[in-house]
């Protein structure tokens, strides 16, 4: 393949890298060393995460959370544009500034279309495993040099830029990697069977509209805990849709994957730990609440569970 998943994370790596350089020398910052070393750490994690043995990664993960523990961790200094600026730059600029933002979306969608199996010589284009990614990732690449463009700005004042988001985010950057590990190993632990044998004592396992609540409300769940439905799904399908919904019942695994998720992303809106739909946000827009965002979405969510387990009741008895 030409490009792949490591070459997208190969470039974050380097921008995180560069970025941890001027947050060490940034004199402002009294925490600088410790700041800078949590960020490069990080760079080094992206850049060479597949050929780091994991027991040297979890060192790294380790230090890095100790910088954080201590208090190693603060926002630097830099030099943003004064409102005056800002308002000229967006008076020339008008509706182009979502020119950049618009084509992220819509360059993944023609990526994943029509360019998955596109091969040049006999090699794919896109590594065939992770076309979805490897799509957005160049989206976001071809979007970074249009910005670059229209602003008339150089590559180092987006890697400044970039710094300056990155530290706005902070630690919350990583969860999002982690609780997809942790999901990784919890299945790999026996959770799943855990939780199958749980919910076998607790609800009757032949009346199937209690197993669909009892699998939609574990995915909302589960996912509240682990701040992520793809950390969730494992464990949360191994344990109850396939023995319970798919293999007893014969349901259309399709259908019971699809309204899983869906019930998944309900927990999502609802806690803090899916840091990068909740908390970033919050940070971002300098809240001063930094859970007024999950206090909002919380009716939404119940709404859309209750649909999630109506919706795949109706389905998984249309299957039968």
């Amino acid at each position: 393949m030409w490009l792949s998943i490591e070459a997208v994370y190969i470039f974050l790596g380097i921008v995180v890298v560069l970025g941890s350089l001027w947050t060490f020398a940034d004199r402002q910052n009294p925490k600088r060393f410790t700041s800078g070393l949590f960020y490069f750490l990080y760079g080094v994690t992206l850049l060479f995460g597949s050929i780091i043995p994991p027991f040297y990664t979890g060192v790294l993960v380790l230090i890095m959370v100790a910088i954080v523990g201590t208090g190693g961790l603060k926002l630097g200094s830099y030099q943003e544009a004064t409102p005056e600026e800002r308002r000229q730059h967006r008076d020339r600029l008008k509706h182009r500034l979502f020119i950049p933002a618009l084509l992220i979306p819509v360059l993944t969608v023609i990526g994943v279309t029509w360019l998955k199996n596109v091969k040049v010589g006999n090699a794919f284009l896109f590594d065939p495993k992770n076309v979805t990614l490897v799509s957005l990732g160049l989206a976001t690449f071809v979007a970074l040099l249009v910005s670059m463009a229209m602003t008339r700005t150089t590559p180092f004042m987006a890697v400044k830029e970039s710094r300056r988001l990155l530290e706005s985010i902070g630690w919350a950057a990583l969860l999002p990697q982690m609780l997809a590990t942790l999901g990784t190993i919890f299945t790999t632990a026996g959770v799943g069977t855990a939780v199958s044998n749980l919910v076998g004592n607790i609800i009757p396992t032949h009346s199937l509209f209690w197993i669909v609540v009892a699998y939609c409300i574990g995915m909302a769940l589960f996912t509240m805990i682990m701040g992520n439905a793809f950390a969730a799904f494992p464990v949360m399908t191994a344990g109850i849709a396939v023995p319970l919904l798919i293999k007893q019942f014969g349901v259309d695994a399709n259908h019971v994957a699809a309204l899983g998720m869906f019930s998944g992303y309900c927990g999502t809106l609802m806690t803090p730990m899916a840091a990068n739909f909740n908390i970033v946000p919050a940070a971002l827009l300098d809240l001063k609440d930094k859970n007024h965002v999950i206090r909002v979405q919380v009716p939404t969510a119940l709404i859309l569970l209750a649909f999630n387990i109506a919706a795949m009741y109706v389905v998984t008895l249309m299957d039968l």
